[in-house]
């Protein structure tokens, strides 16, 4: 019975990491292309739109921390 408890705890964690690295995804996908749309009318707004295009990777660290807290209960 206890492998039955760490597989469902891993699985949690596995889904914890895949859920917040889609949504970091989709976050970075309409983000870039706002921000490709608005350096292609004003050049020296490259700078923002890097700094507004990797902003969406810290939520796959926190989900990260996350999968390392529920990882943590096996």
């Amino acid at each position: 019975m206890a492998e039955i408890g760490s597989a469902i705890i891993a699985t949690s964690a596995a889904v914890a990491i895949a859920t917040s690295a889609f949504a970091a995804a989709w976050a970075e996908y309409k983000i870039g292309t706002a921000a490709i749309g608005a350096m292609a009318e004003k050049e020296e707004l490259f700078g923002k739109g890097l700094i507004l295009t990797v902003i969406p990777e810290t939520i796959v660290i926190f989900g990260l921390v996350v999968a390392i807290l529920i990882l943590g209960k096996i």
